[in-house]
């Protein structure tokens, strides 16, 4: 029995279709099915059935899936097990931030490559909130401040932030100095979310409102230098509208507190060395680098 056909079968009965599994695979739409065709044929049951929606699971399908999980677990651990320490194989599948991903972590990936050439990495560079497990990603870079969840969560390095707001808009609308004249003003903002504030030791949350909303942090500096609003942003996206002075830092009696950026994981008793490596390489990056990410850059 072909262990490629066991991964396939398992990321098609997680994925719900021969196309998302192609496409977390690496692979055409005909070599999965023809992978699939060929292992039911060797067990002699059908394990999957064939909707206009997908592909669902038989009653048959759906025990086998459990025990081909398992194996195909195993054998990534055999791997990693007798393969000398720097060799990683096999594919690493990350979600990474759009916002500043291929700035900022894209090289390090790259370097990732660069150390294991047997290793297939596939990033998807997105802002949206990724199910790892429902869409087959074996980790992911985040940064902010972390909701609590199953996931695992490695911290790999600091992120600093600050308000920032336009001369336009500071000379229309004036720039608050507490957090009570900040929810006077237009916020510039991802959706609903809340916002963290420091006065003094003490850490306060304030619920901004604002008219300008986008889910991604490169097109809400755009409209802070337009001048909508303010804008609550990582350094590392404003440094260099803050240096020519098109955007101003403002409140800074009540800095938000440092956010963080993590390699999350799936639950499990231990991560895939693959995952591990790639954590130690970040954190690395980060203290070889931390002017791209902090004050003083």
């Amino acid at each position: 029995m072909d262990i490629e056909e066991l991964q396939t079968f398992v990321e098609v009965a997680d994925a719900g279709g021969v196309s998302p599994a192609a496409r977390r695979l690496g692979v055409s739409k005909s070599i999965v099915s023809r992978r699939l065709v060929r292992l039911e044929a060797e067990l002699g049951v059908q394990l999957l059935a064939r909707t206009t929606r997908g592909a669902a699971l038989t009653e048959a399908g759906a025990t086998f899936r459990d025990y081909a999980a398992r194996v195909c677990a195993e054998i990534d651990v055999a791997r990693e097990t007798i393969l000398p320490a720097g060799d990683l194989r096999g594919r690493l599948r990350i979600a990474v931030p759009l916002s500043f991903g291929p700035t900022h972590f894209a090289p390090m990936l790259a370097e990732m490559a660069r150390r294991h050439p047997l290793l297939h990495i596939q990033a998807c560079y997105s802002d949206r909130f990724v199910d790892l497990i429902a869409e087959g990603y074996d980790c992911a870079i985040r940064v902010g401040y972390l909701q609590d969840s199953n996931l695992i969560a490695r911290r790999i390095g600091p992120i600093y932030g600050k308000l920032v707001a336009s001369p336009d808009y500071i000379e229309a609308h004036g720039a608050p100095e507490t957090p009570e004249e900040l929810v006077a003003h237009q916020a510039l903002m991802q959706g609903t979310e809340a916002w963290q504030l420091m006065d003094g030791d003490k850490v306060i949350t304030v619920r901004p409102q604002g008219n300008f909303k986008a889910d991604n942090g490169t097109a809400l500096v755009a409209a802070a230098v337009a001048g909508l609003g303010i804008g609550y942003l990582p350094d590392c996206l404003t440094h260099e509208y803050v240096a020519s002075g098109a955007l101003v830092p403002i409140m800074t009696n009540h800095p938000p507190p440092p956010a963080g950026a993590y390699v999350i994981r799936p639950p499990g008793q231990h991560p895939a060395r693959k995952i591990r490596v790639l954590t130690e390489l970040l954190i690395e990056c980060f203290e070889q680098a931390p002017h791209l990410w902090g004050p003083g850059r």
